[in-house]
């Protein structure tokens, strides 16, 4: 499970050293993909693979799931940690969610987040206070 919040920086090739405590998971390999409110995800191989079975059942006749599916995986790129425990970064990844030097990567369960550090504490601000005061059900049926 990754979980925390870190703060490594982008090297001047666009390669970033994972989190000490990703590295286990993220090992054998990742996928890196456009996420919402411009992140970019990042699963395991075997995470992504299983993502993807379930995406597959989305129905092609739904043009919002076309869409959704062709932005979330046309931006998909494997990538293999090397032995420094870093991966490159996509340009086109790098671009979408505005990635300099300074990063935020925070762990979100079954997967990661990558942002740039001044886009997660805008975000952060937005919605701290939101879920402090939370005093209903946020998850349906869950928490």
């Amino acid at each position: 499970m990754l979980l925390g919040t870190y703060a490594p920086k982008l090297d001047e090739k666009g390669r970033v050293i994972l989190p000490a405590k990703f590295r286990d998971e993220l090992s054998g390999g990742l996928v890196m993909t456009r996420g919402q409110e411009r992140c970019i995800v990042v699963y395991s191989t075997r995470e992504f693979e299983s993502l993807h079975d379930r995406l597959r059942q989305a129905p092609q006749t739904n043009k919002r799931a076309r869409d959704y599916l062709r932005l979330f995986l046309s931006g998909a790129s494997p990538e293999q940690p090397d032995k420094q425990n870093r991966v490159t970064i996509p340009q086109n990844l790098r671009d979408y969610a505005g990635l300099e030097r300074d990063l935020t990567v925070i762990g979100s369960g079954d997967h990661a987040e990558i942002w740039s550090t001044p886009a997660w504490e805008t975000y952060y601000a937005q919605v701290e206070n939101e879920f402090a005061d939370t005093d209903e059900e946020v998850i349906p049926g869950i928490f």
